[in-house]
Formats: structure tokens, sequence, C-alpha cells
């Protein structure tokens, strides 16, 4: 039986895993140093169970800006490859915005690397669109 709910802040590591597989190139201390700074910087975390195996994971950036108003941003999501193509990845998605509404969030903003092109199909495929590029700069 699939489940979604949010993953308690002193549970938040069972994510490293989720997080390595997307991140390959850092390794798994940097990583959970870095979950930890962002946790005490407001980042949840929802996690979908197959009865008590964690399956996938949405990160979840509650922000404000000036063009947009109060908005989540999914972040880090990632559902098992086995599980992918069965509308697992879609009912996270109405289950962060159900969330994020309840939270008085007025629409969704999110992230997706220019080259992940299933992915592209799936976020434009739940109603997002495309209104900009990401830059980055390292210091």
């Amino acid at each position: 039986m699939i489940s979604i709910t949010l993953i308690p802040k002193e549970n938040i590591q069972i994510i490293v895993p989720f997080l390595e597989q997307l991140n390959p190139n850092i390794s798994r201390e940097i990583l959970s140093n870095r979950l930890a700074e962002m946790i005490l910087q407001g980042y949840e975390c929802v996690g979908v169970y197959d009865d008590k195996t964690l399956i996938g994971i949405s990160g979840l950036w509650f922000l404000t800006k000036y063009y947009v108003g109060m908005h989540v941003e999914p972040d880090n999501v990632f559902i098992l490859p086995e599980y992918q193509g069965k509308g697992i990845g879609e009912l996270m998605m109405h289950w962060i915005f159900d969330y994020a509404k309840s939270k008085g969030c007025v629409a969704s903003e999110l992230n997706c690397y220019l080259g992940n092109e299933k992915a592209h199909n799936f976020w434009e495929n739940q109603g997002y669109e495309k209104i900009a590029y990401h830059f980055q700069k390292e210091l």
C-alpha cells in the first residue's frame, strides 16, 4: 500500500541513499552535512512509502518572491526506478500541492536539469511551464 507523509526531521538522514543516487559525485558525508544544514534553514522532505519501505522523496522549500508570491519548490524529487511510470510521482505531487496550499502557497516552482528530458515531460504533464533559465556561479 502506497502512503505519503512528511519525514520527521529526526529521521531525515534516511533520504541520504536517495541523494547519493541523485548526486553520485558528492560524498555521503558532504550530503549528510548539507542536509543537516538545510533542515536548519527550513527544509522539509516528503516520503513515499510502499508499506514501510521508502520508495520516493521530494524536498520542500517554502519561499516568497515578488513575482510569484508564496510558493513551494519541490527539490531533489526522486522515485526508485522500479516504481517509476506507475503514477506514484503524480500522487506525490498532488500531496505536495495540497500541503503547500494548506501553508498558504499560491504557486509552485522548481529547477530541472537541461538534459533531463524525461523529467521535463513529467513536469509539463504536472502543469509546469518553462519560464526561465537557472544560472549558477561558483564563488
